[in-house]
């Protein structure tokens, strides 16, 4: 079978799987604190026989993020929050391991327990918690304040703090839940360098514009791929029909 089909092949599956992700990024392109995801390809030479190498083959290398902040949009609403600059806000997953993520609208459940995403958001001493109903303030260092319902103003209480982290961004894997974890698995340490902003929300970091070149700029590709597949399936053809002609 002509080689050309198989190079054609690993090529088309590539450009497919990057399609994916372009796709993966448009999808999410209004979700906050979203993080591009990075595709790179390299090439694969097949070696024959006699160790000369034969053809060419493409396969995915590391995929990666990019970490870039995105922009920041202030909403007023107290359990809003953004990161600014480096950090990550801890949240717990559903198999009960430590994530991360940048994305700030907390929620918080009837009975005052406090979410991310539909995951429990930390804090320096497990889930964070508020009263029922109660008014939250978060502090730039991540300190949650509460308000009772019908209580005077100086009687605010102090809930405890968000567990900020800042780990080594090539020490982090996003996970199919597109949340972040270590590539060890363990917690990282909490960073009290990490600055909250209060009544804000980042932005995802897709660039709508640049993607849909790049999913045009791929569909082009693919459609190559196809016509050199084409192609080999044509000259097969051909040389069947020599040969039944000797």
């Amino acid at each position: 079978m002509d080689r050309l089909i198989y190079v054609a092949m690993s090529g088309a599956k590539q450009v497919m799987e990057q399609q994916s992700t372009t796709s993966n990024n448009l999808a999410n392109a209004a979700t906050p604190g979203f993080r591009a995801q990075l595709s790179a390809f390299r090439q694969v030479p097949v070696r024959g026989g006699d160790g000369a190498d034969t053809r060419t083959f493409v396969t995915d290398s590391t995929p990666g993020s990019d970490f870039t902040p995105g922009a920041m949009s202030q909403t007023g609403r107290a359990l809003d929050v953004a990161i600014e600059g480096q950090g990550w806000l801890a949240v717990r997953d559903a198999a009960g391991r430590e994530a991360y993520t940048r994305g700030g609208n907390i929620q918080m459940t009837a009975d005052g327990q406090l979410t991310l995403h539909g995951r429990p958001l930390m804090s320096d001493a497990g889930q964070a918690a508020v009263p029922p109903g109660a008014a939250v303030s978060i502090g730039s260092d991540g300190t949650l304040s509460a308000l009772g319902q019908g209580d005077p103003p100086n009687s605010i209480a102090v809930m405890g703090q968000l567990k900020l982290v800042n780990p080594p961004e090539a020490t982090l894997v996003r996970g199919d839940d597109g949340l972040f974890r270590t590539a060890s698995g363990q917690p990282a340490p909490a960073d009290p360098a990490v600055v909250v902003v209060s009544g804000a929300i980042e932005q995802s970091n897709v660039n709508p514009v640049s993607n849909l070149v790049n999913m045009i700029s791929q569909s082009r590709a693919f459609e190559m791929h196809m016509k050199l597949l084409q192609t080999a399936d044509n000259n097969e053809q051909t040389a069947n029909q020599l040969l039944n002609f000797s």
